[in-house]
């Protein structure tokens, strides 16, 4: 295997990328001109050096805790709940919440062994706790094992907290991501959460 083939079989390990895809970001790097690849790879060797999870909030960040955790401005008593870091840029982006997040690091998916004590759902308690949390939003995808992570957290908060929980509203499509849904829908889904 030479070295093009080695960096496109590289590539369409990433997600979304086929081999067509790949093979083609492998010919337009090697037409790119040196000091590109070079920063490119310094850029991509570092990424996990410089980001990190917050001890907070579990969202990447390279500073700890991470600028949404240590803004006071925030509003401290809504937290929102997520399976995924990279859901929070996705409702960040919409510049419509202004609560804290959580992240739970994935959903209950017994299939694939993972269950509840896998996820960050003890700091999650900890930290309604201990705050001035009024509300916590679930907002876990719309598929079968993010509604069976909701009814899990849904049952275990009203047990051990006092704080209100809701869930996003409709509008989310069922089985869909949501790094993959519209600004609008979003939205629209936060503003029209019901209580379980």
């Amino acid at each position: 295997m030479n070295a093009i083939e080695e960096l496109t079989a590289s590539f369409s390990r990433l997600p979304g990328i086929g081999k067509k895809s790949a093979a083609r970001l492998a010919y337009f790097l090697l037409k790119t001109d040196s000091a590109f690849n070079q920063n490119f790879a310094r850029q991509i060797a570092s990424l996990q050096e410089k980001i990190k999870p917050c001890s907070v909030c579990g969202a990447w960040t390279e500073n700890d805790p991470c600028p949404i955790c240590s803004n006071s401005l925030r509003d401290r008593s809504v937290i929102c709940v997520v399976e995924q870091p990279q859901d929070v840029q996705t409702i960040e982006s919409f510049h419509e919440f202004t609560g804290l997040f959580h992240v739970l690091g994935g959903v209950i998916a017994p299939l694939d062994g993972i269950g509840p004590d896998q996820l960050a759902i003890a700091s999650l308690i900890a930290r309604v706790n201990t705050g001035n949390v009024q509300e916590v939003i679930i907002a876990t995808n719309p598929t079968v094992e993010g509604d069976t992570t909701a009814l899990y957290l849904q049952k275990l908060l009203s047990a051990q907290t006092n704080a209100k929980v809701t869930r996003l509203a409709s509008g989310l499509p069922v089985g869909g991501d949501l790094e993959y849904t519209d600004k609008l829908t979003l939205a629209r889904s936060f503003r029209g959460r019901t209580t379980f």
